[in-house]
């Protein structure tokens, strides 16, 4: 059996990647690309999706080691006469300290700079984070000539802080200060390359960096970072193939499994592009699993879904325009849509005309996005993890009344509050948006207990709410309300009647119909009516 190469899991080191053997999707024509027709980009992409890595390959490429790139497209660039090498100031800003007080962020910033002027054996007086860095690009063009400066995770510091007005608007302004100087040294400097999650402080931080390219949104550089299904299929057969034999399934199916948990993020609202830190960890241990949420989600995901009192469902297709892409505004002023989707939780879709959608990438991020609101909900990840249990059991042993306690137990723990508000910020599909505020919590506790879930799932004669499969079992699901019945038991058996009706089990040949009927006085689920059909 051929040896696999090794796969870079979590591996954000250019040198130690080619160095040691590991398998590397070659992109580098795009950072010689950058080079030939620019000077000073910007660039915004998720976590875990390699921006980390094409700063750690500019660092090489302008530091001269050519033996890394051998084979790569970027081998030409040091054939070329005027090829010369350049000092590189590389500012990873996601090493700052933000969660112990303004002093010893100023402290943990000045640390980075002083780290680089370290590097090229020079030594600097600890002043402020600007002035230290301009000293730097100073003492750097007097020694080596032009300098190149890479910033990575520029935002860092104020999406650690959100939460406070005050505390992002105090680092913003140090980070401006420091920022600014990149326009100031523009004689000095040859080429400056900065990655950051979000747009957002953009404005604010680079607001006088009129010379910055913002190319986030480019469509020539659309698949700059992360994997095309073409450069998964060519450079990780291998590899599918030995997940398949291992999964006992065939090759195609499998990609198309693949393509359903990890592909699906755009960034210009055409090309997509498969998560390849989610992507490399599954081809590494072949099990579907949320590797990219498991990996690290920020706190302050879970925090702002929490505090905006935001559903799952309210986001997917989602229209926006195409200025929504372009002109973020401020992090304390975004409004919800833009914020996932600058986060990477959201990605584009084609629109309407002219226009954009949005919708969650992949089953992946859905399944987290709606893991994040369970939690919230329930608090002790005990409890959650107790309801999980339960829940799949009632699944597998066709027990109803086991699902509606499950059910009911979520919606019992959602302030009455936060109900309204869900209701005021739905966006509901045509219908009643108070029911679709149930069906909506009711698909993300789903989601987010790991089960596959169709919503509004069509066939010729309609569309049924929920459609849930589990182990092979599946499970159709209506919800009303029963303020349009006289009785709970009516309005229930009223749904159970319209999935029979309507044919929304016709496609399977075993399958549990249930009916459900939601006081929403009593924000509950107040009778069910289960029938089990079987066609064998």
């Amino acid at each position: 059996m051929t040896k696999l190469q090794k796969l870079p899991v979590g591996i954000q080191t250019f040198d130690d990647i080619r160095n040691d053997g590991y398998l590397y999707v070659d992109k580098t024509k795009y950072l010689i690309d950058l080079i030939d027709r620019g000077k000073v980009y910007f660039l915004s992409r998720p976590r875990r999706f390699g921006k980390s890595l094409t700063i750690s390959t500019f660092d090489a490429l302008f530091s001269g080691k050519k033996e890394l790139f051998k084979g790569l497209a970027a081998e030409e660039f040091f054939e070329r006469p005027d090829y010369r090498t350049y000092p590189v100031i590389r500012l990873d800003m996601s090493l700052t300290v933000t969660d112990e007080g303004r002093d010893e962020f100023y402290e943990s910033t000045l640390d980075i700079v002083e780290a680089c002027a370290e590097r090229y054996d020079l030594s600097l007086e600890r002043t402020s984070p600007s002035r230290m860095f301009d000293k730097l690009i100073r003492e750097l063009y007097k020694k080596h000539g032009s300098v190149v400066v890479l910033v990575d995770e520029y935002d860092k510091p104020m999406l650690d802080v959100f939460h406070s007005p005050d505390k992002v608007e105090e680092m913003r302004n140090t980070l401006r200060n420091m920022y600014i100087r990149i326009k100031g040294k523009d004689q000095e400097i040859r080429f400056a390359f900065i990655t950051g999650i979000s747009k957002f402080s953009k404005v604010g931080v680079f607001s006088a960096l009129n010379n910055l390219e913002d190319m986030s949104m480019q469509k020539h550089y659309a698949t700059m970072l992360g994997y095309t299904e073409k450069e998964l299929l060519e450079n990780f057969s291998e590899h599918i193939d030995t997940a398949a034999d291992e999964m006992k399934m065939n090759k195609e199916e499998l990609i198309e499994k693949i393509r359903y948990y990890y592909d699906g993020f755009s960034f210009d609202g055409n090309a997509r592009l498969y998560n390849p830190f989610s992507t490399l960890c599954f081809l590494k241990n072949p099990e579907f699993n949320n590797y990219w949420f498991e990996s690290g989600t920020p706190s302050f995901i879970a925090r702002y879904m929490k505090d905006k009192k935001l559903t799952v469902e309210q986001f997917r297709g989602y229209e926006v325009s195409r200025d929504f892409a372009f002109a973020p505004g401020e992090i304390e002023t975004a409004t919800a849509a833009s914020f996932l989707y600058q986060s990477g939780y959201l990605s584009l879709r084609p629109g309407v005309l002219d226009d954009f959608s949005l919708d969650y990438p992949n089953r992946e991020v859905l399944t987290a996005m709606s893991s994040l609101l369970i939690g919230n909900i329930f608090g002790a990840h005990e409890e959650s993890n107790k309801s999980r249990v339960s829940f799949r059991e009632s699944i597998v042993s066709d027990d109803a009344k086991g699902v509606q306690g499950e059910f009911n137990k979520l919606l019992s723990k959602i302030p009455y509050d936060d109900y309204a508000k869900a209701a005021a910020n739905a966006v509901p599909r045509g219908g009643d948006a108070r029911e679709w505020i149930y069906r909506s919590t009711l698909l993300s506790y789903i989601y987010g207990m790991g089960l596959d879930v169709e919503a509004e799932l069509h066939n010729r004669k309609g569309r049924a709410d929920m459609v849930v499969k589990f182990r092979g079992h599946i499970w159709v699901m209506e919800l009303k309300m029963t303020k349009h019945y006289a009785s709970a038991t009516e309005c229930a058996a009223a749904a159970l009647d319209q999935i029979k009706e309507k044919g929304y089990a016709d496609a399977f040949d075993e399958a549990m119909l249930l009916g459900i009927a939601i006081d929403d006085n009593e924000r509950q689920i107040t009778a069910i009516e289960a029938e089990k059909k079987n066609n064998a």
